[in-house]
């Protein structure tokens, strides 16, 4: 009997120029990255994307905008987005937008999104020395609210900020308080345009905060999104192995992921079916 994974896609639909200073982001303006910039991307190309991550076995599509949070364009044009996806494939759809209110998820709710994916991205006290322009708490709030709203939480962070272990237990802790449906696991990409030197994570790392995760929320459905390639290479099997049951496929915001066709090769390799739904 094949064992399962569930494999999300992800499309930028809204891209760079943020004004937060988040030393870990390429997107903020605030670091001198070289990446694509636009408000936003054209419907027919995300349309096309989603198609793309659907017949790459995805169930899962997150639609990403650059930024702090929501306000009334982006919310529009997310919503807008999203109902024409859902006229075209029955995709899981997944929205990660920043901060929002209680109003704005429900409207998201309504428009046809099924999950939203904020991350609280490491503790609460060590959260101040990576960002100084809004508190972790909103993050934190956004989650609660989304869940209040009705839609399935999606909520992680990034591992090898520097960090210490004692960072690494609160930050799974208040991950654990959230019950997520589930959880990004990301591990920090060095760049020389970030203001973060960073650990960089061994596989062997690697599998043991997996396996800590894993442990704390035995219910969440753990997803090693960023960083993956650098951590884990092929051997994916290691990921599954710790307690990951979920991957991102194909590019990620900023940076290249691997081949889907080769993603797909190995994981049959394995043993390992695409689930066709997320609740399997």
């Amino acid at each position: 009997m094949s064992k399962k994974v569930m494999l999300c896609a992800i499309s930028n639909i809204s891209s760079g120029n943020c004004s937060e200073d988040c030393s870990f982001c390429t997107q903020s303006a605030h670091n001198d990255s070289d990446i694509d910039k636009f408000k936003k991307k054209p419907v027919e190309q995300i349309l096309k994307e989603a198609s793309i991550a659907k017949q790459n076995k995805a169930v899962g599509f997150c639609l990403v905008t650059s930024g702090k949070g929501l306000d009334d364009r982006k919310l529009e044009f997310v919503t807008n987005v999203a109902k024409e996806v859902k006229k075209r494939t029955d995709i899981m759809l997944i929205a990660c937008n920043g901060i929002a209110s209680y109003e704005q998820l429900k409207e998201l709710k309504k428009a046809g999104i099924d999950s939203y994916n904020h991350n609280i991205e490491t503790s609460e006290s060590f959260y101040k020395t990576i960002c100084s322009t809004h508190d972790w708490h909103d993050r934190y709030k956004t989650c609660q609210d989304a869940k209040k709203a009705g839609l399935m939480l999606c909520a992680g962070g990034i591992f090898g900020l520097g960090e210490s272990e004692e960072d690494r237990s609160e930050y799974i802790d208040s991950l654990r308080s959230l019950e997520p449906f589930s959880s990004p696991i990301n591990f920090f990409i060095p760049s020389k345009s970030l203001k973060v030197d960073g650990e960089k994570i061994t596989k062997q790392k690697g599998v043991e905060i997996i396996k800590k995760v894993k442990k704390a929320l035995p219910s969440t459905k753990l997803m090693v999104a960023g960083g993956r390639e650098l951590v884990f290479g092929e051997d994916l099997g290691s990921m599954f192995k710790a307690g990951a049951e979920a991957m991102v496929i194909g590019d990620y915001l900023t940076s290249k992921g691997d081949e889907p066709c080769r993603d797909l090769r190995i994981l049959n390799n394995l043993g390992f079916e695409p689930q066709s739904s997320c609740h399997e």
